[in-house]
């Protein structure tokens, strides 16, 4: 179990009232339609996960131009490492490839829930 830090409470909730707009069309366009539940803004250690899916043990990260500069690759690339430690996989995309590929990235995003949630043990039932 990951502990997270209590600190970054009020900014958890902030960033979930004020989803960005590719954040808002995958969740409501793809992410909360599985059948699984994926949270957003979800507090992990001393981080924020955009989407995270505890029974998959997925993250999904949708990147903005800020994440190109150097000092956020370096965080991202921390936090990467942090959840990575928890067997927690992290897949990133950016808000131009959403842009370009929406139904591409959904098709992505199921293809790697689902072998995450088989490897876990889950069937494909939960399609069904």
């Amino acid at each position: 179990m990951i502990h997270y830090s209590k600190n970054n409470k009020a900014l958890s909730d902030s960033l979930r009232i004020n989803m960005t707009p590719d954040e808002k069309r995958l969740w409501y366009k793809c992410l909360r339609l599985f059948p699984v539940r994926f949270n957003r803004q979800k507090r992990l250690g001393n981080y924020i996960a955009d989407f995270y899916c505890h029974k998959a043990k997925l993250v999904i990260e949708l990147d903005g131009e800020q994440h190109y500069e150097e000092s956020a690759k370096e965080y991202d690339q921390n936090r990467t490492e942090f959840l990575n430690t928890y067997d927690i996989l992290v897949v990133r995309y950016t808000n131009i490839e959403l842009r370009a590929n929406f139904k591409g990235i959904c098709e992505d995003i199921e293809n790697i829930l689902r072998k995450r949630l088989k490897q876990f043990g889950y069937d494909d039932n939960l399609w069904k």
